[in-house]
């Protein structure tokens, strides 16, 4: 009998942050929503800075809001972890941030793309500071027609709760043109706010916290689908038709 899809929460857990209140509750509504039961184990970023091999025997990764991570490095080697071993991933926050600096580094080459948050004086600021703080405030993303994040959410026109200051530097953008990974979300002024990546099974992220519907005790159509994901089970709706109770509608993802 399945006791749980086993899904590693990447990041250092406090009690003081409530995206991390949040996703625990927003993972066992999705499981009870989809009939697909999970089990959620928090894994610090310390123990993942040699290497990933602590992810093993995991059927899903969550890097999560609340960057700098204790170890940037072992928050890159979980993501890179996910995307080599076609390991279903979500990143929400922070880890949407660094989940594209790993894109960045391994995958274009981009080596000196960095983190101005850790570090100030990059010299391909990567993730930089937001021209208007998103910390406690709501905003609309647009998704790309035809997108797995419009197919997901069942609409291309979303409204989520962020806390952030730092994202993906829009004058970047360009940088991931004719890859794998697009970006997918935008707000009102063409900001990105969520990617995915074509080729990987499961591996999307967003500037905003999903989460928060954890704390109202709603289900969300991306965690739905995650979950949907690490039980392999997840096929994709036609746009009108989130991701809710059956994983198993629509076209294959």
């Amino acid at each position: 009998m399945n006791t749980g899809y086993r899904i590693a929460l990447v990041g250092d857990y406090s009690p003081d942050v409530t995206a991390h209140v949040a996703i625990p509750k927003a993972l066992d509504i999705s499981s009870n929503a989809t009939d697909h039961p999970v089990k959620a184990v928090w894994v610090p970023t310390n123990e993942l800075s040699a290497s990933a091999d602590a992810l093993q025997g995991f059927d899903g990764v969550w890097c999560v809001p609340a960057s700098p991570y204790a170890s940037m490095d072992g928050a890159l080697n979980a993501i890179r972890y996910a995307r080599e071993n076609n390991v279903s991933f979500l990143g929400t926050c922070g880890g949407y941030q660094h989940a594209v600096l790993e894109f960045a580094r391994h995958v274009l080459g981009l080596t000196h793309a960095d983190n101005s948050e850790v570090n100030p004086d990059a010299e391909m600021p990567l993730i930089a500071p937001l021209t208007c703080a998103l910390v406690e405030q709501n905003g609309n993303v647009e998704f790309a027609e035809g997108s797995k994040m419009a197919r997901i959410h069942g609409t291309t026109l979303v409204n989520e709760r962020y806390h952030c200051s730092f994202g993906v530097a829009p004058g970047l953008v360009s940088l991931f043109e004719d890859s794998a990974l697009s970006m997918v979300g935008f707000d009102v002024d063409g900001d990105p706010r969520a990617f995915e990546v074509d080729s990987h099974p499961f591996f999307v992220g967003t500037a905003y916290q999903p989460e928060r519907s954890g704390l109202l005790g709603q289900p969300h159509a991306l965690i739905n689908a995650f979950v949907c994901s690490t039980a392999g089970a997840l096929s994709l709706p036609s746009l009108g038709d989130s991701v809710s109770r059956s994983c198993d509608v629509g076209d294959a993802l």
